[in-house]
C-alpha cells in the first residue's frame, strides 16, 4: 500500500531524510522508533504530502503521493488534488488538535460533512459508532476541555477514522499524555491493528511495537539503520547504534 523509494528531504542545509526505502503491505503495521530528530515525523509528513520530498518518491495505493506522472516526468498536484488523495490517509498527531468550541461528536462529523458531503444524519450515526469503537460512547456531547488527554486523543483517532481511510499514520500519539492515560490509547490502536487497518506508527512504546508491529524500523540521523521482525530487532539488534539506543529505553 505504501512504498518509499530512495526518499531524501532537507530543510535548508540540514538533511533530515537520506535515501529512505521501505514498504508497507495492506493490513500491515509498521512501527518506527528512534531518537528525537532522527526524521521519523518528517517521514510520516512526507507520506501524506504535508512535506515535499526532495528526491525519490512515495507511492500510496499505486499512485505517487502529491504528484501526477506523465510519461517519465512528475508534476506536483494542485492543492485540491492533494487534498482528495489525502482523504484516504488518516493522521493522528502528538497534540490532539480538536476544535475547542465543538463537542466530541461535532469534531468527528466535521470532515465527513464538509469534505465528503456526507449527509449530517448519516455522519452522526457513524460518529456515534466511532465513539463506541474508541470507548467513549457517553462522551459525544462533551467539549475537549471536559475530557482527559487520553479521551481527547481517542476522539482524535475517531475523527480520523470517520473519513474511512485506507491508511492510518500515528505520530507519537501517546507522547503528550500522562503515563496512566497511555494504555487507553494504545488499546484502541491495538484494536485497529486486529481489525486489519494498515498503520504506520512512530512510537516510543516498545511494548506496543513488540506486540502489534509486523515490521519494526529503527531510524537515526535520517537513515534507516535497521529493520525487521520487532521481537528480533528488540531482543537481538544487529547494529551497534540500535543496541545503544535500546539500552537506554528498554
Amino acid at each position: 500500500m505504501v512504498v518509499a523509494e530512495h526518499v531524501s528531504k532537507s530543510f535548508g542545509a540540514h538533511r533530515v531524510l537520506e535515501d529512505i526505502s521501505l514498504s508497507v503491505d495492506p493490513g500491515e503495521v509498521l512501527c518506527i522508533i528512534g531518537p528525537s530528530g532522527s526524521g521519523k515525523s518528517t517521514l510520516l509528513r512526507c507520506i501524506n504530502h504535508l512535506e515535499r520530498v526532495d528526491a525519490g518518491r512515495i507511492t500510496f495505493d499505486g499512485s505517487v503521493v502529491g504528484y501526477r506522472q506523465q510519461n517519465d516526468r512528475l508534476y506536483e498536484m494542485k492543492p485540491r488534488e492533494v487534498a482528495r488523495q489525502r482523504r484516504e490517509i488518516g493522521m493522528v498527531f502528538q497534540r490532539f488538535n480538536l476544535f475547542p468550541h465543538m463537542t466530541a461528536l461535532e469534531n468527528i462529523i466535521e470532515a465527513p460533512v464538509r469534505v465528503k458531503r456526507v449527509p449530517k444524519a448519516r455522519a452522526v450515526k457513524a460518529a456515534k459508532e466511532m465513539l463506541v469503537r474508541v470507548g467513549l460512547h457517553d462522551k459525544g456531547d462533551h467539549h475537549p476541555s471536559q475530557l482527559s488527554g487520553g479521551q481527547q486523543q481517542r476522539v482524535a483517532i475517531a475523527r480520523a477514522l470517520a473519513m474511512e481511510p485506507q491508511l492510518m499514520l500515528f505520530d507519537e500519539p501517546t507522547s503528550a499524555l500522562d503515563p496512566e492515560l497511555v494504555g487507553e490509547v494504545l488499546d484502541v490502536m491495538k484494536g485497529l491493528a486486529r481489525s486489519g487497518m494498515t498503520m504506520i506508527v512512530v512510537t516510543h512504546e516498545m511494548g506496543f511495537a513488540r506486540e502489534v508491529a509486523d515490521t519494526l524500523v529503527f531510524m537515526d540521523g535520517g537513515v534507516v539503520v535497521e529493520s525487521g521482525d520487532p521481537r528480533e530487532v528488540l531482543s537481538n539488534p544487529q547494529h551497534e547504534r540500535t543496541r545503544a539506543f535500546l539500552s537506554k529505553v528498554l
